[in-house]
């Protein structure tokens, strides 16, 4: 169903469609904010995994009490 939808051909007419609407201004400030937003995506992901691997072991030491 999405055999080779991110061929190169396709991601030149993403590009190329994604300028014509945002302009060669906006893109590079386009492109900067959609990185800062993948980065925090990231980082919370990494803080939730964090919290719940030390929450059984936060249980298990409130158990022993």
């Amino acid at each position: 169903m999405f055999e080779g939808l991110l061929q190169p051909f396709h991601l030149l007419v993403i590009l190329l469609v994604a300028l014509v609407i945002f302009g060669p201004g906006k893109l590079p400030d386009l492109g900067k904010s959609l990185g800062e937003a993948i980065r925090g995506f990231k980082k919370a992901l990494n803080e939730d995994e964090q919290n719940q691997i030390k929450s059984p072991e936060a249980s298990k030491k409130e158990d022993k009490k």
